[in-house]
């Protein structure tokens, strides 16, 4: 039996799921979503979808797939339900939840159905847009919003709200609550801008550019859940057999769920009534906060400690943070380091402890196998955004050496020692087998382990401007700790020198 509308009410009762009321499927479409990837509908969608089981909300979701690859027919064929598996360690507790989410009305394809997809601009209820469209989705391309579709993201959106404003004739209380999800720092502001260029390069009239910019709510946010999506097959098989349903959409995700949302507008909130009923979902003036908790102490803490857990020899960040030796060394990088360098008037020392033993936690989840090679991508980039700022800060602060940030630095250039295959990529080399290095500064670094010696590299590449912006460049004392780091690792083996962390000493600069 497959999950769909027909065989929802024919589930087993002693299944354990919340079966979706009928009622559920006749509520009104309020949401316009580009994208169907894992996280939207493991966070956004499931987030609507608790909300309108406690009749909060009640309203449903119109999803637009903007890309050309794969096709909708799993969609179809399940009316859009599909269920999310919750997996997780909480508190040394196991949390298994299984939950069909009904919020999803239908899918279309931007590509064979954008005339459906500008119908819908038609609907009075119509209030929110939702996207994650990846990093690259927002950015400004010479496009034709009267095309059909239009080629990017932000010229399907301005075809889209131009669409509405003509049918509404410019009424001011028919503009749209826009939360882009995209991991980019003021999403929604970046997205603005560039529908307003696009607006100018197709000549749209000076009267919707008003109604753009005032009769819409453009609202910066910030997502965080890891979801791995798609089960391993026997795992999914052993869930269906227990649910008595097979799922083709069946996903997994983690328990923790962050969906910052930035508006002090009382109609914004009223909208998205959804928050009321969901702890996840924080609606604030200013979401900075949890910006710089997720970057510096989930993001930042796996940078610094991906190269280093790689080369020990661990595979997934589970089996790391079973080793007491990687576990202390993280543990001590954020509570020791990451937090003193951070915490300021917006963010004080108790929350970011509070963080840090959640991420601790999910880090710990023994249900989600996330590879250390695959964090390691585009490293060089993740190493200067995420990290550069509170190396700096924490020497600044206390005039010494973060060592273990040291460490991790040391691991990253070890870990981008790499020569170039015959197929033109990048290969490093650890206990004999070789790996992939996926990172736009790769031939960078393998020029400087090809041309300098090990006594003068961390010198040399800390000191280069087009990685690190002169961060480094006058802190010698920070590259000799970097230095003897590196020098350890390369005569006694990345393993043996993450042993040693608790050994360290906090040198002045």
């Amino acid at each position: 039996m497959h999950l769909s509308k027909l065989n929802v009410q024919k589930i087993p009762a002693w299944s354990g799921l919340v079966i979706p009321d009928e009622y559920l499927f006749s509520l009104p479409e309020k949401v316009l979503q580009f994208g169907t990837g894992v996280l939207l509908r493991a966070l956004p969608d499931f987030i609507i979808d608790k909300a309108n089981k406690k009749n909060f909300f009640n309203g449903r979701i119109v999803i637009v797939k903007s890309t050309r690859s794969g096709n909708t027919d799993a969609f179809h064929k399940q009316d859009g339900l599909y269920t999310v598996c919750i997996r997780s360690t909480s508190e040394g507790k196991k949390v298994e939840e299984n939950h069909i989410i009904s919020s999803v009305s239908r899918v279309l394809s931007a590509s064979n159905e954008w005339d459906t997809v500008l119908e819908t601009a038609a609907n009075p209820q119509m209030q929110v847009i939702i996207s994650n469209t990846t990093e690259i989705g927002i950015t400004l391309i010479k496009d034709n919003i009267h095309a059909t579709p239009p080629e990017s993201f932000p010229g399907k959106l301005l075809s889209y709200l131009y669409r509405r404003f003509k049918i509404f004739n410019g009424d001011v209380t028919k503009g749209m609550v826009v939360i882009p999800t995209e991991l980019i720092p003021s999403n929604a502001d970046k997205l603005l801008a560039i529908l307003q260029e696009l607006a100018h390069q197709n000549d749209l009239e000076k009267s919707f550019l008003n109604w753009l910019n005032n009769a819409n709510y453009f609202c910066n946010s910030l997502v965080d859940r890891i979801v791995p999506g798609k089960l391993a097959i026997t795992d999914q098989e052993q869930i269906e057999n227990s649910l008595g349903y097979k799922d083709e959409l069946m996903i997994m995700s983690e328990a923790y769920a962050l969906w910052a949302i930035q508006s002090d507008n009382e109609k914004v909130k009223e909208i998205l009534s959804f928050a009321s009923e969901n702890e996840g979902v924080v609606i604030a003036g200013d979401i900075s906060k949890f910006r710089e908790l997720k970057l510096r102490l989930l993001n930042g803490s796996h940078t610094f400690s991906c190269g280093l857990a790689f080369l020990s020899g661990f595979k997934t960040v589970k089996d790391a943070m079973a080793d007491e030796h990687f576990s202390g060394y993280i543990t001590q990088l954020m509570f020791n380091e990451i937090i003193p360098s951070i915490t300021s008037n917006t963010i004080n020392k108790n929350e970011a402890e509070i963080f840090a033993t959640k991420v601790l936690d999910r880090f710990r989840n023994n249900f989600i196998d996330h590879k250390w090679l695959s964090i390691c991508m585009q490293y060089s980039s993740k190493m200067r955004l995420r990290n550069n700022d509170v190396i700096i800060n924490y020497i600044h602060r206390f005039n010494k050496i973060p060592s273990h940030m040291a460490m991790g630095m040391a691991a990253h250039i070890l870990f981008m020692k790499t020569t170039k295959g015959t197929d033109e990529k990048f290969y490093g080399q650890y206990n004999g087998n070789q790996y992939l290095v996926e990172d736009q500064h790769a031939a960078l670094y393998a020029d400087y382990w090809k041309n300098f010696p090990e006594e003068l590299l961390v010198d040399e590449i800390l000191s280069n401007e087009e990685l690190w912006g002169g961060s480094f460049s006058a802190l010698k004392s920070f590259k000799i700790k970097v230095s003897y780091w590196l020098q350890l690792m390369i005569d006694k083996g990345v393993l043996f020198t993450l042993q040693q962390h608790d050994k360290q000493e906090y040198i002045s600069v």
